[in-house]
């Protein structure tokens, strides 16, 4: 599917939030889907993605959540990268978080080649958590989680109440992603999460992949593992057709 790019300006607060927007080229309306990203910023990879889901039908826009402290930045998967986008990750607060989601939404609601009244999220790292508590604070329909850590935390960002605390207020569907040798995310947070949807009857699925780590989605890491990636993206795609409609 062809598809339009361009660089998003979203008003959060009265401040500017940053985008990247990528849609279906021939303007009829489709859901939106915002995609949250790692610490490394709204980097190729992210912006890769971006353009993914709109090939699959969607308005998908990637907010800069760095807005406050760093915005723009692009980092690499290195050391470095690491070590300047946890720097920035330390810096989140929940409420700020839940702002700019609530405002990434708004944006797509705004536009007339979307339909506002089918949204998802889709997040990668810490932007998977980012889509949790966005399917637990806003009304999308669709949550798409790739281990997202500190989820089941005892808090959340900023020190804010803890995310799977949250859970019962998720009113969509939400499939959570993780591997099991991702070494920050160990497997008894990933137990508390599968256990906190279902004790609140939330329509969800929780798969754990053999041998993956942290970022086997991302074809740009050392730790990228195909097989996973390749299981994981039809339970997207199905997710979202599902639900929203695409």
């Amino acid at each position: 599917m062809e598809i339009k790019t361009d660089r998003a300006h979203i008003n959060v607060d009265g401040k500017t939030m940053g985008g990247y927007l990528a849609r279906p080229a021939d303007g009829t309306p489709r859901p939106g889907v915002v995609v949250f990203m790692e610490i490394f910023g709204v980097n190729s990879h992210i912006r890769d993605v971006t353009e993914r889901i709109a090939r699959e039908g969607y308005v998908a826009l990637a907010p800069d959540f760095f807005h406050r402290t760093g915005p723009g930045v692009e980092y690499g998967y290195d050391q470095q990268g690491m070590t300047e986008g946890i720097k920035l990750y330390t810096q989140l607060k929940a409420d700020e978080l839940v702002a700019d989601a609530r405002a990434a939404l708004s944006f797509l609601k705004r536009q007339n080649f979307v339909k506002g009244d089918k949204l998802g999220a889709i997040g990668f790292c810490v932007g998977g958590h980012i889509t949790y508590l966005t399917a637990c604070e806003t009304e999308i329909k669709a949550a798409a989680s790739f281990y997202g850590g500190g989820i089941a935390k005892e808090q959340g960002f900023g020190g804010a109440p803890s995310t799977v605390g949250r859970t019962g207020k998720i009113a969509g569907r939400i499939l959570c992603l993780f591997g099991d040798k991702d070494a920050s995310i160990p497997m008894s947070e990933v137990d508390a999460i599968r256990a906190a949807l279902e004790k609140n009857k939330i329509r969800h699925e929780v798969v754990v992949y053999p041998g993956a780590e942290h970022g086997f989605f991302c074809d740009h890491r050392a730790s990228y593992n195909k097989a996973a990636a390749d299981d994981a993206w039809p339970k997207v795609k199905k997710l979202f057709a599902e639900e929203l409609g695409g």
